[in-house]
């Protein structure tokens, strides 16, 4: 049985241990990237399999708030390690310390206007992994919509991806889409989705206790599979009553 949590939940159980000073947001990241890498070795192995080139690298969609932070200190990570990382910014701003990291790591950031950037399909075709860090449980109840720049990407993508497993001979998939805590646009609550501009995740990669929107309403189809990190909050969610139980 999994227990799902509401966003003022998770966030009531992070409180103290931020008072304390604990890295959370390192420890997400940290785990993030692990995930990430465990879907690009497998994308690796299917493509040399079939014969192909590597599967390509990451793209990070990076938002305005911690959901971005996450991103951007795992992209980091990963470009540490060698793997290719992209990020495209698609909110007012962005994570300062994350920002520095991937920048500092070699992560290469894309320009983008109020619209998707004009090298979207050449970008996406040499992409294995988008990281959806758009947003998170910051997404308020009366509008998980995206808008500006990151309903614009969103849209593009969509359309690419389709395009793009037209293309594709048969059983060969396009890049993967990993989610950091849920998937953006989606309430984390309810699950429920204001329109059909969300990317759907092949993958999420949820923080301290699974968000109850994970396991209910459109965001138990749109989540793909579901993978918690711990990340030292646990046991403070296991002591209240979760919102919903699958």
């Amino acid at each position: 049985m999994t227990s799902g949590y509401t966003a003022r939940q998770v966030r009531d159980a992070e409180a103290p241990h931020l008072a304390a000073g604990e890295p959370l947001m390192q420890r997400a990241a940290h785990g993030l990237a692990t995930e990430i890498r465990r879907v690009l070795d497998g994308a690796s192995a299917a493509s040399a399999g079939r014969g192909r080139p590597p599967a390509g690298g990451v793209l990070l969609l990076v938002g305005s708030g911690d959901n971005g932070g996450d991103a951007l200190f795992a992209g980091a990570e990963l470009a540490a390690s060698g793997v290719e990382v992209r990020a495209i910014g698609v909110g007012s701003r962005m994570h300062e310390a994350g920002s520095e990291a991937a920048h500092a790591a070699g992560v290469r950031f894309v320009e983008t206007a109020p619209e998707a950037p004009p090298g979207l399909p050449a970008l996406l075709r040499e992409t294995a992994v988008i990281v959806d860090g758009i947003l998170g449980t910051g997404t308020t109840a009366d509008s998980p919509a995206l808008r500006g720049a990151a309903r614009e990407v969103v849209h593009g993508i969509r359309a690419e991806l389709a395009a793009l497993s037209r293309e594709l001979p048969e059983g060969v998939t396009g890049p993967l889409v990993v989610a950091v805590d849920i998937p953006s646009g989606i309430d984390p609550d309810s699950g429920e989705t204001a329109d059909d501009i969300v990317l759907p995740a092949d993958l999420t990669v949820t923080f301290g206790g699974v968000k109850a929107g994970l396991l209910r309403g459109h965001g138990a189809r749109l989540a793909g599979e579901v993978v918690l990190v711990e990340i030292g909050i646990e046991g403070d969610l296991a002591a209240v009553e979760p919102a919903v139980r699958t």
